[in-house]
């Protein structure tokens, strides 16, 4: 018989790429997966681990063995999604993950009413960017993802999950209320080629965003400033250093040094959806979230998708 926690152990090795970082998901030592490994080796009679430098590598049968673990790991996760859990008492861990201005703007809300309505589940909140947020989805370290998806940056799903969408959020350029731009109703990208930018870190998918603004004109951005924080970006704006694409999603109200304007042909929009593993489709915990962020999402002052 196949011990099911070592199947899990091999899993998570395949899917994080070591034992250290399988443990590490896990939260067991390097050791102890390394013993459930061992355990699985001996109830299989093969070796599904090998050397490789440093690190280690699957073995052909040891690929194997962890598709077949994949997808009874996810037959019960649906199971304990469905037949063994009360659809109207959701309960236990919620872990969740969300772009920043998602959580100011969607997860902080719904917090707040999960803990009035729905005391028995628990939610963790992680903030990371879309891709970092789908992946640790589809590796079950997280049940539920709040992402965005560019027009012009698409962001990839893998297979073993569901995308919902939740609403549209549109970006502005933020300038400074003494710039030449300030009093425009609308600006094109060929209007914004000679500005001093700050944008969030290089490879960050709202990075990715601004500079295929330009694509195409033959000139990129002239980004002097990076920060994470789309507040920073805020005041930078109000000190006259920089101009600023900044979503209207959970954006505080702008000082009266700003000014936000539409950039159009194109229209800088994303959309904002939920991700979650197919398995937990029906899962009560993840109905329940959905459903409030999406009322808060419908309740929010944004463009209509």
């Amino acid at each position: 018989m196949i011990d099911i926690s070592a199947l899990r152990a091999l899993v998570a090795v395949e899917q994080h790429g070591s034992v250290v970082a399988a443990s590490d998901v896990m939260g067991f030592s390097p050791s102890a997966v390394s013993q459930q490994i061992k355990k699985l080796e001996k109830q299989t009679g093969v070796t599904v681990l090998e050397r490789n430098g440093r690190g280690v590598l699957l073995t052909e049968r040891g690929l194997a063995l962890a598709g077949y673990g994949r997808r009874i790991m996810g037959e019960l996760e649906e199971l304990q999604a469905t037949l063994l859990a009360d659809p109207a008492k959701p309960s236990g861990l919620l872990r969740l993950v969300a772009f920043s201005t998602a959580c100011r703007g969607l997860v902080g809300p719904v917090l707040g009413r999960m803990a009035a309505e729905h005391s028995t589940l628990d939610i963790t909140v992680l903030a990371e960017d879309p891709r970092e947020a789908v992946q640790r989805v589809a590796s079950g370290e997280a049940e539920l993802a709040v992402v965005h998806n560019w027009n012009s940056v698409p962001l990839v799903i893998p297979e073993n999950l569901v995308l919902e969408d939740l609403c549209t959020d549109q970006a502005d350029v933020l300038v400074n209320s003494t710039h030449a731009l300030a009093g425009s109703a609308a600006v094109e990208r060929e209007d914004l080629l000679n500005e001093t930018w700050i944008s969030t870190p290089a490879g960050a998918i709202c990075n990715e965003a601004l500079l295929q603004i330009f694509a195409g004109l033959g000139k990129v951005p002239d980004i002097r400033i990076y920060d994470p924080d789309f507040s920073t970006h805020v005041a930078m704006v109000e000190q006259g250093v920089a101009v600023a694409l900044v979503p209207r999603l959970g954006r505080p109200p702008l000082p009266d040094g700003v000014v936000a304007i539409p950039v159009i042909n194109p229209v800088q929009q994303r959309s904002v959806g939920v991700v979650y593993r197919r398995t937990m489709t029906a899962s009560p915990n993840i109905r329940i979230a959905v459903r409030m962020l999406r009322e808060v999402a419908d309740s929010l002052p944004l463009p209509q998708g």
